[in-house]
C-alpha cells in the first residue's frame, strides 16, 4: 500500500488514496499501521474515498444536498483513530488532506477559491492563507444547553496531576469536547495525560479532553489568547487536535463573559493555530480553524496477512 505521513502542529496522519474504495482497512490493521513502534506511527489514519463510493459519504453527500460522480468526485475523509475506531472529522486532519489531495493531484485550488471537504461530521471547506489553510469547521454547539446556560459547567474532570476534580463545558465541533480550564503553567505542565481523564458525566460517545491556561492578559488588542493540552478520545494525548483547539477557545469565550473576542491564537505542544468565530444571522456562530499543514514522507507498506500478525504486538 502507497501511503503519505502528514502533520498538522504535530497531529500526525497515515494518508492513503483509495480512488476505487478498494482497500479493506480494518480497526485492527489501522490500529497497527498507526503503531509508533510496530507500524508507521501516526495519532490516526486518513483515507481519500470518493464520496459516493462509501455509505458514510453517501449520507455526507445527502445531508450537505450535494452530488458526487466518478468523473467529478467529491472526496471524503475518511477518518479514523489511532485505535482503528471511526471519528467524525478532526480539524488538523482536513487541513492535512486538503494539502494531501493538492499533492496527489486529484483536484485543484486556487487561492481565491475553496474546495468541499465531506465528513462524518458533515461538510467542511477548505481554503489557502499566509498560515497554510483554513478551514471552515461548522457551528459550534453546547453538549448539554441547559446546564451550560445555568453555570457555564456541565460536568467534573479528574486526571493524575490534579488534587481535585475540575469543573468543565463541554462543546460539540462535530465531536465531542470537554474543556477544563487551570490556574497556570505549572499545573498544566504536572498533567500526566498518558491516563484518560475522567469526565462525569460522559457524554454519549465518550470525549476528547482539553485542558486550558488563558493568557494574562486574556485579550490584546482583540486578540485572545490560551495555551492547551489535550488527551484524544481513542488516540491518548496528541500535540495538537483542531477541533479541540476550536471547543477550548470556545469555552474561554463563554467564560470571559464581557471580554470575549472573536479571534483566538491556541498554542499547543506542536504548535499555535487560529480560530475565527463568525456570528450567522440564526444567532449561532461558524467556526473557522487555521494552522500549517505538511506532508513529511511518503512510502510503500507490506500490510500484515493474518490476525496473529497484527495482534502479535498487543
Amino acid at each position: 500500500m502507497r501511503f503519505t505521513k502528514a502533520q498538522a502542529t504535530g497531529n500526525d496522519f497515515v494518508m492513503v488514496s483509495d480512488p476505487e474504495a478498494t482497500l479493506d482497512l480494518s480497526a485492527s490493521t489501522v490500529a497497527w499501521l498507526c503503531d509508533r513502534h510496530f507500524g508507521i506511527g501516526a495519532d490516526g489514519l486518513i483515507r481519500a474515498v470518493p464520496a459516493h463510493k462509501l455509505p458514510d459519504g453517501v449520507a455526507a453527500l445527502t445531508a450537505a444536498g450535494l452530488t458526487s460522480t466518478d468523473q467529478s468526485p467529491l472526496w471524503f475523509m475518511d477518518y479514523r483513530n489511532g485505535d482503528g475506531s471511526d471519528a467524525e472529522m478532526c480539524g488538523n486532519g482536513v487541513r492535512a488532506f486538503a494539502h494531501f489531495l493538492l499533492d496527489e493531484e486529484l483536484l485543484e485550488l486556487n487561492d481565491s477559491e475553496s474546495i468541499p471537504v465531506l465528513t462524518r461530521a458533515g461538510l467542511r471547506t477548505v481554503r489557502r492563507v499566509t498560515s497554510g489553510y483554513a478551514v471552515g469547521m461548522g457551528v459550534w454547539s453546547f453538549i448539554d444547553p441547559q446546564m451550560a446556560a445555568e453555570s457555564a459547567s456541565d460536568s467534573l474532570v479528574r486526571a493524575r496531576g490534579l488534587t481535585d476534580p475540575r469543573p468543565a463545558l463541554s462543546i460539540s465541533m462535530g465531536n465531542p469536547h470537554t474543556v477544563v480550564a487551570l490556574p497556570d503553567e505549572a499545573a498544566l505542565q504536572k498533567l500526566d495525560l498518558h491516563h484518560a481523564p475522567t469526565v462525569d458525566p460522559t457524554p454519549p460517545q465518550g470525549t476528547n479532553v482539553e485542558f486550558v491556561v488563558p493568557a494574562d492578559p486574556l485579550v490584546t488588542e482583540n486578540h485572545g489568547r490560551v495555551r492547551m493540552r489535550v488527551h484524544e478520545r481513542g488516540v491518548g494525548e496528541t500535540l495538537s487536535c483542531g477541533t479541540g483547539t476550536c471547543a477550548a477557545a470556545a469555552a474561554v469565550r463563554v467564560w470571559a463573559g464581557a471580554d470575549a473576542v472573536n479571534t483566538w491564537t491556541v498554542a499547543v505542544p506542536g504548535g499555535e493555530v487560529t480560530v475565527r468565530f463568525i456570528a450567522r444571522t440564526d444567532g449561532a456562530e461558524d467556526v473557522e480553524l487555521a494552522g500549517p499543514a505538511e506532508l513529511v514522507y511518503s512510502g510503500d507498506i507490506s500490510l500484515p496477512r493474518c490476525p496473529a500478525q497484527l495482534a502479535s504486538h498487543a
